[in-house]
């Protein structure tokens, strides 16, 4: 998925020490109560691991070809709950959905989804697709939301979308139908009491938190459970956090969750283009998923990016967005 942004994208990716002043899309202030979270590494006791995902898959692999070493590196991701994504309209996606809710709650855990298919996703970039027009983008949230009611379920919505928005990719009237379409969206979902939606709002190098804040109210935040941050992304978790308490205070106190899924190592070092946020060598795991994680406002650290899965055919070689990328999933699990 891609990361346009011509703000701060080549941002260093040195860690903010404890008590320094942050710099998030521009904007420096001082929040005393964020600190370097030290990295939970237990499986959390609350969220589902996916048996069906890419890692898992590759962990037997590796083990039928007798190559153990590698397997339990992989098994570094695969015993992780991760983020199941809808990204079409393919016949039986809102089974899908309901089969995902249906396991998990077999096992009293909670499902990630991560919904993206909204119109002109990702602005002609390596993800982009979508939906063919509103009504197809309605029809199709509408029969997720209805898979869903009756279960819990956590739901990012959109990665991108409302960042793209603002930085002006969109006609003004494409820009406009997208924030009604996000309004429809988390209704819908919200409509299940058990489905807690997240809606995209970027990371901390992309978008002000002045700027993202009006965008998000227009998207549907409010009635939304909060925003997710650094989606697809590596920016630490330190800079999300104080990104997001910023963020928060543009949108009534919203709560939010952050993809700590490859940001270890935090961003990669300042390079041309596409190396700063596609396969970018050198990254580590972050944090793993928990819903406990020392802040009031920060409903959760969640792996919404699925570590392993590719973020485009870059260079020569690489595979096409969300495919299996072994040697990738390696460097980031060793």
């Amino acid at each position: 998925m891609a990361r346009r942004s011509r703000l701060a994208l080549t941002v260093s990716a040195s860690l903010v020490a404890l008590g320094t002043v942050a710099v998030a899309a521009g904007a420096r202030e001082r929040d005393p109560e964020v600190h370097t979270p030290a990295p939970p590494r237990a499986v959390s006791p609350h969220l589902y691991v996916d048996p069906s995902g890419a890692a898992v898959t590759a962990v037997r692999g590796l083990e039928r070809a007798g190559r153990r070493t590698e397997a339990t590196i992989i098994r570094r991701i695969a015993d992780q709950p991760t983020s199941v994504w809808f990204t079409d309209a393919a016949p039986g996606y809102a089974e899908r959905a309901r089969g995902l809710a249906v396991a998990a709650a077999a096992v009293r855990r909670t499902p990630v989804l991560t919904l993206y298919f909204i119109p002109y996703r990702d602005c002609s970039g390596h993800s982009s697709g979508g939906a063919a027009d509103g009504a197809a983008y309605r029809r199709w949230v509408t029969a997720l939301a209805g898979a869903l009611r009756g279960h819990r379920a956590i739901v990012v919505l959109e990665p991108d979308a409302v960042a793209q928005a603002v930085r002006g990719c969109l006609t003004p009237a494409r820009r406009a139908e997208r924030y009604e379409l996000l309004r429809y969206a988390v209704a819908a979902l919200r409509a299940g009491p058990g489905v807690r939606v997240y809606l995209d709002a970027g990371n901390p190098t992309w978008i002000p938190a002045a700027g993202i804040g009006p965008a998000l109210r227009a998207s549907g935040v409010t009635a939304a459970s909060g925003f997710a941050l650094n989606v697809a992304n590596f920016e630490t978790t330190a800079d999300n956090l104080r990104y997001g308490l910023a963020v928060s205070r543009t949108v009534g106190g919203k709560h939010f969750v952050v993809d700590t899924s490859r940001n270890g190592n935090g961003p990669a070092q300042r390079g041309a283009g596409d190396r700063h946020w596609c396969n970018p060598p050198g990254r580590k795991l972050g944090p793993a998923p928990t819903l406990t994680t020392g802040y009031p406002l920060v409903d959760a650290y969640l792996w919404v990016k699925r570590p392993g899965e590719s973020d485009g055919a870059c260079a020569p070689g690489q595979p096409a967005a969300g495919r299996w990328y072994s040697a990738y999933a390696l460097g980031l699990a060793r």
